[in-house]
């Protein structure tokens, strides 16, 4: 029966004109419940292969990934892979606008391929509030043995994912968004689904270590310091930046970094500290690094860190910049690529609101707080099924209106050059993902953006990532090169507010046929909704 699979695996990937010449990973994972005590406290959380958080995904650039899901769980359940471009292919991309549920007892073998990507990113579940119980794990992709790396390799390497939690059960918290209300202030912060001086890192003295911190928690931006040490920022989201070294990072919801740690202390056990920002109160979580050799505790008090300083924060996400004389997934070097010399085709103001409609509460984008199809929508595109979403029914800009619910997707054409800002006129702090791409974030500054903010753009050594914050009354700037046809999920991290609706799908669309373009639906796609029945295609 194995060999079957994988008979049939590697015919499919030959089919959608992978290259035979990278190599396959091949993973098996079945997803189920499980009782975890990630604050001490009992609850039902979601476990892949019995663990929590789940396997982490080692593969290096090009690497094709073959991930067989089994669903234990009583309900429909769904893996998105946070920064995999999934190129030509967003059909694997594994949220509901593009992928058709597992359903309960079933399974389903997403096939992936790192293509053109090196760094650190994660996977986590995306249907219903599934993320509030777990079901998430760590991505690395390295650099090819030939392709330069800016540092020398670390003694080690080590994930390390963040994130705030509620000690709720996570089919409680999804009712209470149901019922139209907002959820509480968060129970805890857990490192590596772990709460308070339950997780340790071991290093030797004179070694470097490569840390690749994620924040996937559901609301929160989390700062992350080490007690006495310096940390060396090195990659952010699949990007190797300039290597600037900070006392603490602040790490959005969403968003991942990788920083070199030396071991430069007299050897005994130092604090780990992750804390939230801009909260009252300020939650604290703590782990140790420990020096080999040494049983000496770490010494308090805890190392402090920033609060709800904002302007704090802004400086440091400027300082944060792409080297562009180091090579990234491929030898030439990353500054190779001159996109400030490259004239935008259109720009896109993207504003987000709070609002209730018919009693309960919403968020949207641009007025249109985004609700589900019946059907996926790159599905219900393949197969020409009306009625299902319309191109277009979101708009370019904020409309200044009041607040409507649809399925929106915006339209926009293959191989353009555009511009985003995102505005946030709201008190608290956004994080935004584009699912399918990477981009460059080449402004942002408090108040209202105008034409004239175009002057203050780093149009030279942005950093490129996938996900991005909008300060509070703020905005931020992006560009991207429309190069990747499919349909793609734009949406809030802060997932609450992505539940209900601060999302839309992007339609990136050439009339071309071509494979060179995009990929033809899976053979083994699942077909749900108006799809149920049809077929996908001969093998």
């Amino acid at each position: 029966m194995v060999l079957k699979l994988t008979a049939l695996y590697s015919l499919l990937c030959v089919f959608i004109v992978v290259s035979a010449d990278d190599p396959y990973r091949f993973f098996t994972w079945n997803v189920t419940y499980g009782i975890i005590y990630p604050l001490n406290i009992p609850q039902q959380g979601i476990l892949i292969n019995g663990q929590f958080p789940g396997p982490e995904i080692y593969s290096v650039t090009n690497d094709n990934i073959i991930v067989n899901v089994f669903n234990s769980l009583d309900e429909p359940f769904l893996i998105h892979w946070n920064g995999i471009q999934n190129r030509r292919n967003s059909y694997e991309d594994g949220v509901y606008g593009t992928t058709c549920p597992i359903p309960p007892g079933k399974n389903f073998t997403y096939i992936l391929q790192m293509k053109d990507q090196i760094g650190s990113f994660f996977y986590f579940p995306s249907l219903a509030f599934h993320k509030a119980a777990g079901g998430f794990g760590g991505i690395r992709i390295l650099s090819r043995p030939l392709i330069p790396v800016p540092f020398p390799n670390p003694a080690d390497d080590y994930s390390l994912l963040i994130g705030d939690w509620y000690a709720t059960n996570h089919t409680d918290l999804k009712a209470k968004l149901d019922g139209g209300n907002k959820l509480p202030f968060p129970d805890g912060i857990l490192i590596n689904g772990r709460g308070p001086n339950a997780t340790s890192f071991n290093v030797q003295s004179g070694s470097t270590y490569r840390l690749r911190i994620c924040n996937v928690g559901l609301q929160n931006s989390l700062n992350f310091r080490i007690q006495g040490h310096k940390m060396k920022v090195v990659e952010v989201e699949g990007t190797h930046t300039l290597q600037i070294s900070y006392s603490s990072l602040d790490i959005h919801v969403g968003q991942c970094m990788s920083v070199l740690v030396t071991a430069d202390q007299p050897p005994q056990a130092y604090y780990v500290v992750v804390s939230s920002r801009f909260t009252t109160p300020v939650l604290v979580t703590t782990g140790f690094l420990r020096y080999a050799g040494s049983n000496s505790p770490a010494p308090g008090p805890l190392p402090g860190g920033p609060t709800t300083e904002i302007d704090w924060s802004l400086n440091q996400a400027r300082s944060i910049r792409t080297n562009l004389t180091a090579s990234g997934p491929r030898p030439n070097p990353q500054g190779s690529y001159h996109y400030g010399m490259i004239n935008t085709t259109r720009t896109i103001r993207l504003a987000s609101s709070a609002a209730q409609v018919n009693g309960k509460q919403r968020y949207a984008i641009n007025s249109v707080s985004f609700v589900p199809a019946d059907t996926p929508l790159k599905i219900a595109d393949y197969y020409k099924i009306d009625g299902v979403f319309r191109v277009g029914s979101i708009s370019d800009a904020p409309t200044g209106g009041g607040m409507y619910l649809d399925t929106s997707v915006m339209g926009a054409d293959y191989r353009a050059f555009i511009e985003i800002v995102f505005e946030n006129s709201e008190d608290i702090l956004q994080s935004y993902h584009l699912n399918g791409y990477a981009f460059w974030v080449v402004g942002m500054d408090g108040g209202q953006w105008t034409s004239a903010s175009r002057d203050q753009y780093n149009l030279r050594d942005a950093v490129s990532r996938c996900t991005v914050q909008v300060y509070p009354s703020s905005w931020t700037a992006i560009y991207l090169p429309l190069d990747n046809v499919g349909m793609w999920n734009l949406r809030s991290e802060f997932w609450a507010r992505q539940y209900l609706g601060q999302q839309f799908y992007l339609r990136v669309y050439t009339t071309s046929t071509s494979l060179r373009d995009e990929y033809p639906i899976p053979k083994n796609a699942l077909l749900c909704g108006r799809a149920s029945g049809r077929r996908t295609r001969p093998l």
